[in-house]
């Protein structure tokens, strides 16, 4: 079947596109996204904005016309940690509801981190034994560490790139003595999460997904997304000390040239290196594989698990079908 998959982030609302069956390889047909920065439209009492509210309503309406005219069958929308950290998330998801027919599930940062794993999992196989992977988005930075396609540990921290990049480096570029406050503070957040990682054993693997991973690991030598999403790339922490060394005296316009990064993330490059550097420190590993696949693929590898389609609410028959596992468990929905 094909299938739609539409991740509201912290930065950016993405649909994807795949054909895929169950026990089969998804295959991707065709990605879109659009720049709405929502976690920017917070305002000082925690909630979404109305411009904000207004603007995701607007994109999830134009992208789930996208997917239909596309042939999805069935279209998996879900929102990450700018919404779900919003205290009107329940009332600006009705709207959206409302306007565009669309029932938008909020995932926690853990069924976040599952569902990375998953993802991870299916695409580096058994074989890899015991897997550490890592994840940093927007809002939150999420771990998981296990040998199963359900991890025995996944957590997820409020150390995004950009949450961090507005909280700590408003200026362009960032002063030296606010990294330097900004790595020590970092390793004091990830000392806790980082002692229950480990005390789940030793991985035999050590996993970075998504975009900011990504990034670093071009700019640090890996080879560029055209050769391919099967090339083996890897992100050093000798290589990523000094990255960071280079793009921290850079401004963002400047960062947004750099080869790999695109405009709209180049702003939080720096926060997100830092995190990806305090993560690798704290788990003492040396080098990451990047692994292509992470939440879009896990949700879509959910739902061809599942095989057939749960209703989001239990309460409304007629609500629309998306099949995520949460907490470790099929959501409890009929």
């Amino acid at each position: 079947m094909r299938l739609g998959v539409l991740d509201v982030g912290s930065n950016t609302v993405h649909l994807l596109v795949v054909d895929a069956h169950r026990g089969g390889h998804p295959t991707p047909m065709s990605s879109t996204k659009s720049t709405l920065r929502l976690a920017e439209q917070i305002d000082a009492s925690g909630r979404l904005s109305p411009l904000g509210a207004t603007k995701l309503i607007e994109a999830v309406e134009e992208f789930t016309t996208i997917a239909s005219s596309s042939g999805c069958a069935q279209v998996m929308a879900f929102a990450t940690s700018a919404v779900r950290d919003a205290t009107n998330c329940d009332r600006v998801l009705a709207d959206v509801e409302k306007s565009t027919g669309v029932r938008v599930e909020v995932l926690t940062g853990e069924d976040e981190a599952r569902l990375t794993s998953l993802a991870v999992r299916r695409w580096f196989g058994w074989s890899a034994g015991r897997i550490l992977a890592l994840d940093i988005g927007g809002g939150s930075l999420e771990l998981s560490n296990g040998v199963d396609e359900e991890p025995d540990v996944a957590l997820s921290l409020p150390l995004g790139a950009g949450r961090l990049t507005r909280e700590w480096l408003t200026e362009d570029p960032p002063g030296k003595r606010r990294v330097a406050v900004l790595r020590d503070w970092l390793d004091a957040e990830m000392a806790g999460a980082a002692k229950e990682l480990t005390a789940a054993g030793t991985p035999d693997l050590a996993v970075g997904t998504s975009k900011t991973f990504r990034s670093l690991a071009r700019l640090t030598g890996a080879a560029p997304s055209s050769a391919g999403p099967r090339v083996t790339r890897t992100l050093t922490s000798n290589g990523l000390r000094q990255l960071i060394s280079f793009i921290s005296r850079m401004t963002v316009s400047d960062r947004a040239e750099l080869e790999g990064v695109s405009e709209d993330r180049a702003g939080q490059l720096v926060a997100g290196a830092l995190v990806a550097e305090a993560s690798m420190r704290a788990l003492s590993v040396d080098t990451l594989e990047i692994c292509p696949w992470a939440l879009r693929e896990g949700v879509i590898l959910r739902r061809l698990d599942a095989g057939v389609a749960i209703p989001t609410d239990p309460g409304n028959p007629g609500a629309a079908d998306i099949d995520i596992v949460t907490s470790g468990r099929p959501s409890a929905r009929s």
